[in-house]
This record gives structure tokens, sequence and C-alpha cells, in this order.
């Protein structure tokens, strides 16, 4: 039995992403017609547009471009939380038709660093690895045998998003109150987007960055909370 390792790779992205949506964000505020909208924008023109889309709010011009991540070496748990942002395309490795006989697992850190724990959770582990064996031996289908493994399980899965999905994804799983798994890949999907589009991801951030305030009821202290922040105002 092995650990699983995280891996984050951006396979594909609509090309110059920010000319496209500096080009949305032109015929928006200018007007100008298709043919003018070919004419080559400069880069400073870019940045300057896409600094007064972002500043203003003006998202809906984010969609017109999208980024497709492969992901491996994440559990169960996290992609159950993963699907939960709507505004995306989702293909997952099937339990169904992929044998997990020889599946690796990821370890919570907290259990990592306790070896006792860490000891029996291997240990409980590799039960579940081996009652899933004797199902398939037995000739207990794998859609039914995928009963047995546990959200320690893991998966692989290519993400799709559009630019304004991604914004509310970084908002929301880069919240230090946000589970650590999911975290963890926001950090490194960021780290992915920022490479190929620094001026549209530059300055994404967990909400708290954007507000000036803490908008969960148990805040980490980062920022005031809610009633704090007014109560200055």
């Amino acid at each position: 039995m092995s650990e699983a390792k995280l891996k984050v790779e951006l396979i594909a992205y609509t090309p110059d992403p920010e000319r496209t949506v500096a080009t949305a964000g032109h015929m928006c505020y200018a007007g100008v017609s298709v043919e003018e909208l070919k004419e080559k924008i400069s880069d400073d023109r870019i940045e300057k547009l896409l600094s007064h889309l972002i500043n203003s709010g003006h998202y809906s011009v984010l969609e017109h471009v999208s980024f497709t991540f492969a992901i491996e070496g994440v559990s169960r748990a996290l992609t159950h939380q993963l699907v939960r942002h709507r505004i995306a395309s989702y293909s997952q490795q099937s339990q169904r038709y992929v044998n997990e006989e020889k599946m690796d697992f990821v370890v919570p850190p907290k259990i990592k660093v306790k070896k006792e724990l860490e000891k029996k959770y291997f240990e409980f582990l590799e039960k579940t690895r081996e009652f899933y064996k004797e199902l398939i031996k037995e000739d207990i289908p794998k859609e039914d045998a995928r009963f047995v493994l546990p959200n320690a399980c893991e998966t692989r899965i290519i993400v799709t998003m559009n630019a304004r999905s991604l914004y509310n994804f970084f908002e929301k799983r880069l919240c230090t109150r946000a589970q650590w798994e999911i975290r963890t890949l926001a950090v490194k999907m960021l780290e992915k987007v920022k490479k190929v589009s620094p001026l549209l991801f530059g300055k994404v951030g967990p909400t708290c960055e954007k507000l000036g305030y803490c908008p969960e009821q148990n805040c980490c202290g980062r920022y005031p909370t809610k009633k704090e922040f007014f109560a200055k105002k």
C-alpha cells in the first residue's frame, strides 16, 4: 500500500485568454463592430481593460475563457466537495469500470503525524482492499464491490472551468477554513493559471481579501469579522 500524491496539470486553456476577455470587455464599453473587434488591441490597452473589468466586478466577460486541469492523487472525499461547484465540467475515474485492487490512499496530515494512528489507519484501509479483492474474486461486479471502498481511496479527475467559475472556486477554497485537501488543490490550480494568465488571476484570493472582512461565522482572525468591520465604519 502506498500514499497517493497530489498532482495537478493544466492540460488545455483558451488561447490568449487575456486578449479574449479584453476583447469582450472592449465591445461592451466601446460599442465597436465585429470588424473593429478584429483589430489587434495593444498589450497596454489589454492591461487597462482587464484592471477596469475586474475592479468593477464585470465578471461576465470572464466566462469567455476556460481552463482544463488533470488532477490525480486526490481522495473521493475531495471530489465530493469539488463537484459542488456547479458551473464546471467533470470526468472522473470510474470505480464501476476500473479495478481498484491496487488503489492508493490519501492520508490526512493530522493522522499522519500520530504514528500509532497512522499505522491503524493503513491497517484498516488494507482490510477494505483485501475484502474488495475477495469480492472481485467471487465474481461480484466491480460496481457492487466498490461499495466497500472508503473516501480515502485515490481518484483522478479532469476538470474544466471558465475563469468566472474559477474566481468563485478560489474565493471559497483558498479560505483558511476550507478543508485542507481541497485548499491544497486550489493553491496548486491557482499557481498553474497564474503562469498562463497573470493579469486575470494576479489578485485572486479568498473572499476576505476582496471584502476586507471575514464573512464566515467562525473567523480565523486574518481579517475582522463583518460585525467588527462595519462597526468601525
